[in-house]
């Protein structure tokens, strides 16, 4: 098999200078004289060694097939533009300001690396590629291979790195936009440092070649994997999933980091939350670890213990907060960056950099990322044992739930659906952002939509619990004037500085949150108490015919004096890389709050304590485990 190049809409003359340059690095030179055929046509240019094809599709791609001397059985697709048409679905690829972002974090990385080892910035380089997971090594190689003089000398010359990536020409300045900057500007001001800069860039042929990337995903070692999380991120259904029941037997992409493990992957009629089949006399249909027949009476082990046991699942509909988004800080803070710290890499970047396995509603396993584990999941299934495995992370908006809520209302056991879109109507990048949040009248709609679906979906006997906003001004008063991980070295960037680079970008996960604009975090939090209450009064006056409905407060006032009675700090309940999404302590203490209400309030969500729980563990151990 050989190499294949997708270029979406791109410009022959940008193609072209990225194929010479992949030729090269690869060890293969292509000959002048390759002219695309028109449309599905083709041309093949037999000077080339190996032979090589181009042509046009008929959305206007180019399309470039050549072989490959070594690793003859790499097969790559790069796509190099924003928007790709696959099987008639719009796809959104990285862009530059990805590329710029995550350039000004790696130079800074590499740079502070240097300082603290004492070494060059060469030596940085190749010791930052050796932390990385051996699979992802070659990705660093290659860059460090084209970029790497480049961002030594440029550092050796007291750049900082806005301005070298600048210079190189990952960052760019949009007209009638501002010239975004994480650092302080230089003394002589940031615009003549970054011509000085790109003076000094002029003569770097093999850099000119390779500006035709315009994604991380662009790189060939990193595509795959780019192509399996775009699939994940567009369906929110579990890559891996044979019998396409939504479960899956593997962790990632979707799978039972997200929701219940898939006891037999083969069989469509098995899953994790289904009512038995035969109470499981002969096989776990539920996948909940309790099957067989007691030899001493005939009575299946899950009639036994599980009928009338008030069995349910635990279902989250919620946004990057509930789906426990986190960057761990080791990756940016070279005091504590080693090996080890980036030995989760690959599943990080496998789901979507977030960690449900862990989060407040739906956390099954011990932390691994500061913290403990505490989560409404877990309470439940030590509550009641025969809830094993019954869990969906979902965390996406309402229209997509038809294609990822997994619940059959004939088959399946109630559930208990956890509202919790805390900060996604009123958090956006833009620059108008108050333009751009949800009206209150979107949200009853929306809203009441999404109840209406799940009424046509959910078993009877199932509970729903709307959770209001967060009060996001809480973010800025607790970090604003902190240092961030990458700037405790040096003492040089504060979260008001990462904030104002984000907003600039308009990459910012909350522009009206994140800004030293007091009116402007007045009167999003304002706009998101208005949601809460449309929230509130959809609790009260709305009725559905297979679950009642409840309203909560976001309990971050509670965390944060629970968090402070056992002598921590505000700032701690803060993701430390985003500054925007709540820490792992703030999940597990959130947890604690929020059964205790339940269980004050509306004991019949929970359900009954099972009286069977030391027999369930007794004989069948963990369950199966997850």
């Amino acid at each position: 098999m050989g190499l294949k190049l997708f270029f979406p809409h791109c410009e022959k003359k940008e193609v072209m200078s990225v194929i010479a340059w992949l030729a090269k690095f690869l060890m293969v030179a292509p000959q002048h004289g390759v002219v695309p055929g028109k449309l599905r046509g083709q041309a093949v240019d037999t000077k080339m060694e190996p032979a090589a094809k181009v042509w046009w599709s008929l959305d206007s791609s180019l399309i470039f097939e050549m072989g490959l001397k070594r690793n003859e059985n790499t097969a790559l697709i790069l796509k190099l533009e924003e928007k790709v048409e696959e099987r008639g679905r719009s796809v959104e690829c990285p862009d530059r300001v990805e590329l710029e972002l995550g350039c000004v974090l790696v130079v800074s990385v590499i740079e502070q690396l240097a300082q603290w080892h004492n070494s060059t910035v060469k030596a940085a380089m190749e010791r930052l590629c050796d932390y990385i997971p051996e699979k992802l090594q070659g990705f660093c190689y290659v860059l460090a291979e084209l970029y790497g003089p480049h961002i030594a000398e440029l550092i050796d010359r007291e750049m900082n790195a806005d301005v070298v990536c600048h210079a190189l020409r990952l960052c760019k300045q949009d007209p009638g936009q501002p010239l975004c900057h994480l650092y302080s500007p230089p003394k002589v001001g940031l615009t003549i440092a970054i011509r000085k800069a790109k003076r000094i860039m002029k003569t770097s042929k093999d850099l000119k070649t390779f500006m035709g990337f315009s994604s991380v995903c662009a790189f060939p070692l990193l595509a795959n994997l780019c192509e399996k999380i775009k699939h994940v991120l567009r369906n929110k259904l579990p890559f891996e999933d044979f019998d396409g029941d939504k479960f899956s037997t593997f962790p990632t992409l979707r799978g039972y980091h997200w929701r219940g493990r898939d006891c037999n992957d083969k069989n469509t009629t098995v899953y994790p939350g289904r009512r038995p089949d035969n109470w499981d006399a002969n096989s776990d249909s539920n996948c909940n670890g309790i099957w067989g027949v007691d030899p001493k009476d005939g009575i299946p082990y899950e009639e036994k213990f599980c009928k009338g046991a008030d069995s349910k699942g635990v279902v989250l509909l919620g946004d990057s907060a509930g789906a426990h988004f986190h960057i761990p800080p080791e990756w940016m803070t070279v005091t504590q960056m080693s090996a080890k710290s980036f030995a989760n890499l690959p599943m990080a970047f496998s789901d979507e950099l977030d960690w449900p396995q862990f989060s407040e509603i739906t956390g099954f396993l011990n932390s691994t990322i500061g913290g403990w584990t505490d989560s409404l999941y877990l309470r439940l299934r030590k509550r009641n044992r025969c809830n094993h495995r019954d869990l969906q992370n979902i965390s996406q908006n309402a229209p997509y739930l038809s294609f990822s809520l997994a619940r059959n209302q004939l088959l399946d056991n109630p559930a208990i659906v956890i509202y919790a879109t805390i900060g996604n109507d009123v958090c956006n990048g833009e620059r108008d952002t108050l333009a751009h949040m949800t009206t209150p009248k979107e949200m009853l709609s929306n809203v009441v939509q999404a109840l209406r679906y799940l009424d046509s979906h959910l078993p009877n006997g199932s509970h729903v619990i709307l959770t209001g906003l967060v009060d996001g001004r809480f973010l800025w008063d607790n970090l604003h004037d902190r240092y961030h991980p990458l700037g405790q070295l040096n003492k040089d960037i504060t979260y008001s500085q990462l904030y104002s680079f984000l907003d600039c970008l308009q990459v910012s996960p909350c522009s009206g949150w994140l800004t030293p604009n007091e009116t402007l975090r007045n009167l999003t939090s304002e706009r998101a108490l208005q949601l809460s209450n449309v929230l509130k009064e959809i609790a009260r006056s709305e009725k559905f015919a297979n679950f009642d409905i409840f309203y909560m407060d976001f309990p971050l006032r509670q965390t944060a004096e629970e968090w402070r009675k056992m002598g921590g700090e505000p700032w701690q309940l803060i993701e430390p890389v985003d500054g925007f999404h709540p820490s792992q302590i703030a999940a597990a203490l959130g947890t604690a709050i929020t059964w205790q209400k339940a269980l004050r309030e509306w004991p019949q969500v929970l359900g009954k304590e099972n009286p069977f729980n030391d027999q369930i563990e007794a004989i069948f151990k963990d369950q199966g485990g997850y």
